[in-house]
């Protein structure tokens, strides 16, 4: 894509105060749009990276209510007058094995499907009316976990496969006009997973195979691939694009 192919577009990326959240923010700001940074908590980390991008700004939101929910998108309409694209990056996780049963218990379950689908649904119902207008995107970040017996815990696993199927679903009633899709990546160097006992050596290693390890600006990549004008065309939609990195996700 060249670099000014969204000018003009506003774009909001939810949890984009590090990792894969903040390196997609970056590349669709490269790429020429109006991003608004969002997290729960990291202010600082937030505020710094909108100040940093050619038109950059933040807004402190949690995502895990439909109230809340609402509040982030009003605040980028009453901002910018439009929203083009939605990507849900904000997400949680627990590091559970998965054969430790008792550890994964109902308040563990409660707490990462209210962010990673509750949350998700909220935002996306949100922003609706705002994508219909702009016949915008959605792009979903989800795992390799959704689809594969794998991942950082097994209520991790779930939330992520139960984001897929949404994002199939949706797709199917909101598309053409608004597009959804998403990225499933595997672990991701990041610092949500640097201090994973393990994490290090296995990125070491795969780091010493070319093309062996998968950074957050790989799937920041696929996510601007997805919302992208050339996909603008495509009656596609529904899709997730799988870049398995280290064949596992937090």
């Amino acid at each position: 894509m060249g670099n000014r192919d969204l000018n003009g577009s506003v774009v909001l990326v939810t949890g984009s105060s590090s990792g894969i959240g903040e390196a997609t923010a970056r590349q669709f700001d490269a790429m020429g749009a109006s991003v608004v940074i969002n997290s729960s908590s990291s202010v600082d980390a937030g505020e710094a990276i909108a100040a940093s991008l050619r038109d950059g700004s933040y807004v402190q939101s949690a995502v895990g209510s439909e109230e809340s929910a609402a509040a982030l998108i009003s605040a980028v309409l009453d901002r910018h007058g439009r929203l083009d694209v939605l990507v849900n990056n904000a997400g949680t996780t627990a590091v559970i094995p998965h054969a430790d049963i008792e550890a994964a218990d109902l308040e563990v379950w409660r707490r990462i499907f209210e962010v990673n689908v509750f949350g998700t649904w909220a935002v996306t119902a949100a922003a609706l009316p705002a994508l219909r207008s702009t016949e915008g995107s959605i792009v979903n970040v989800s795992s390799i976990a959704g689809l594969r017996p794998t991942g950082s815990s097994i209520p991790y696993a779930a939330s992520k496969a139960a984001l897929n199927h949404m994002t199939t679903l949706l797709a199917k009633v909101v598309g053409p006009q608004v597009r959804v899709n998403a990225v499933a990546p595997g672990l991701v160097d990041t610092p949500w997973t640097k201090d994973w006992d393990g994490t290090d050596g296995e990125l070491d290693s795969l780091r010493r195979l070319e093309g062996g390890s998968e950074s957050h600006d790989d799937t920041s990549r696929q996510g601007c691939r997805s919302a992208g004008p050339s996909q603008r065309s495509s009656p596609r939609s529904g899709r997730h694009s799988v870049d398995e990195g280290l064949g596992r996700d937090p």
